[in-house]
């Protein structure tokens, strides 16, 4: 069975720590993997507050989400600290990826994920262009 592949930019953007919670574990007493997806949503968040964005206003923009993968490396448990290392790559005319390699406070690798984000006006309910500030300031950051 085919598995799913992360690859991680070497460079990064921001990092963001983020302790789980108890509310974050599952049946097997570890992360799960709904409480993973919220997790970078947060982290995503801090990243486009550090360039003084949110998902409603990326320069003039809002963003959805296409889609996202997430490949598991270990566990993660109550307690833990992680490090969620972000970064946004593969700049296109309608959006970018943004990666994410977690690790815990140990630096043991829980698991690497990436979203693939669209700029997107929810009033005319369709795709629009990345703006070009928007652009210039990732590239220049990275």
């Amino acid at each position: 069975m085919a598995r799913i592949q992360v690859y991680i930019p070497e460079h990064t953007h921001f990092t963001a720590q983020i302790p789980v919670r108890v509310t974050d574990l599952n049946y097997g007493n570890h992360l799960g993997n709904d409480a993973l997806l919220s997790i970078i949503h947060e982290a995503r968040m801090q990243l486009l507050s550090s360039f003084g964005w949110s998902e409603l206003d990326l320069g003039g923009a809002s963003m959805i989400m296409a889609d996202v993968a997430i490949e598991y490396k270990g566990e993660g448990f109550y307690g833990d600290v992680l490090h969620i290392k972000m970064a946004f790559s593969d700049l296109n005319k309608y959006g970018f990826d943004i990666t994410y390699h977690i690790s815990n406070q140990n630096g043991k690798d829980v698991a690497r994920a990436k979203t693939g984000m669209l700029c997107f006006n929810y009033k005319e309910r369709k795709l629009m262009s990345l703006p070009a500030e928007v652009k210039q300031k990732i590239e220049t950051k990275a």
